[in-house]
């Protein structure tokens, strides 16, 4: 039997995985949500703001927010996503024991689900979560590309930032999945670049108009009616976020930079180490029957990693974007999967030595982490 786990450690590596996981939430549950609980007290009291629509949905449910609901929702949201992102591997691939590799190295990534526990009650897993509701439901009328453009204004009613991390993989998946297949016309076309202006503007609104209009003491002052325990003052420290403008956003970037930059050859040994998966997306674009769909999927991912870049440059918080930035690779994985094919792409080897050593490591991180690696 030991011989056969060695040969074959897949299951082994799942069942490890899961255990890491347990660990990051045990650990995480400990550790004061800072930034996440007072997402939870901000609404639309003093009128429109970024980063409220949590909270807002929040306040409609209960006028106190005790500091286990971060978890708590946050878990929910979790667990929501794992059964998505299970589903659609389900539906592109299907579990059998020469697809559980190809499993492991997504689901098992420290940039994907494991990261997502250790930044449980940040916004981040709502992009993902929406991305993977548009992978399963059905693509064949305009309704689809409302419901993406509808998606994607919740996603920056959450948080602004979106607009680079996960709406331009969500325009990759309503290309992919609607006008790749069903073809372009001068209706569907005009459709898309209104809700992509939309989405746009919306942007810019929470961007540039929608800091607190109040003083922050007085902001402050109306969080702590919201609080369940008001002398848990330490939470909210992060006030400043309402009012702190882009160019000083930009500003303490910068000067991290010097600091943050250590960490880039941590980020590039961690997307190394999933070389196998890489070399299979690569093979799965290369085996597209269209040329034409081969030349927009590449140009998709550069704009995609682009768009992480502006955020590389804008936002100090590198671990979530660079694990963020992986997850969207994972989720135009399957779009990819979803377009014709010239001939069939050879799933990761079950029993290479090499893709089983990476498969371990990767199984043995727990998380990528936040701001700077680990």
């Amino acid at each position: 039997m030991t011989v056969r786990i060695l040969q074959n450690p897949w299951r082994l590596l799942l069942a490890i995985n899961a255990a890491v996981i347990v660990g990051v939430f045990i650990h995480k549950i400990q550790l004061p949500p800072y930034v996440p609980y007072i997402h939870l007290l901000v609404d639309y009291h003093f009128g429109f703001i970024k980063r409220a629509l949590i909270g807002a949905i929040v306040a409609l449910v209960t006028a106190k927010v005790p500091v286990w609901l971060v978890f708590a929702l946050g878990g929910v949201t979790w667990l929501v996503t794992l059964g998505l992102f299970s589903r659609i591997f389900q539906k592109t691939f299907g579990f059998t024991a020469k697809t559980l590799p190809l499993f492991v190295f997504m689901a098992g990534s420290p940039f994907f689900l494991k990261n997502f526990m250790q930044t449980l009650g940040h916004f981040d897993i709502y992009g993902c979560a929406l991305a993977l509701v548009l992978m399963l439901m059905p693509a064949r009328s305009l309704l689809f590309v409302a419901t993406a453009a509808l998606l994607s204004i919740v996603l920056v009613l959450i948080h602004h930032i979106h607009l680079l991390m996960y709406v331009p993989t969500i325009i990759t998946i309503v290309v992919v999945r609607h006008y790749l297949t069903h073809g372009c016309n001068r209706t569907n076309i005009a459709f898309g670049s209104v809700a992509l202006a939309v989405v746009s503007a919306l942007f810019f609104a929470a961007q540039f108009w929608g800091t607190m209009p109040i003083p922050e003491a007085d902001f402050v002052a109306y969080l702590k009616t919201r609080m369940a325990d008001p002398s848990r003052t330490d939470l909210l420290q992060f006030a400043y976020i309402w009012y702190q403008p882009l160019a000083k956003e930009v500003l303490d970037t910068w000067g991290r930079l010097p600091h943050n930059i250590l960490g880039v050859p941590v980020f590039a040994a961690l997307i190394w180490l999933h070389a196998p998966l890489w070399r299979f997306f690569a093979n799965l674009i290369g085996a597209l029957a269209s040329e034409m769909h081969r030349r927009l999927i590449i140009a998709a991912l550069i704009g995609i990693s682009f768009a992480y870049l502006v955020m590389f440059a804008m936002v100090f918080d590198y671990s979530r974007w660079i694990s963020n930035w992986a997850v969207c690779m994972f989720l135009i994985l399957h779009a990819v999967k979803m377009l014709p094919a010239a001939r069939e792409t050879p799933l990761i080897p079950a029993e290479d030595r090499n893709t089983n050593i990476f498969g371990l490591i990767i199984t043995l991180i727990p998380r990528v982490g936040i701001i700077r690696p680990f």
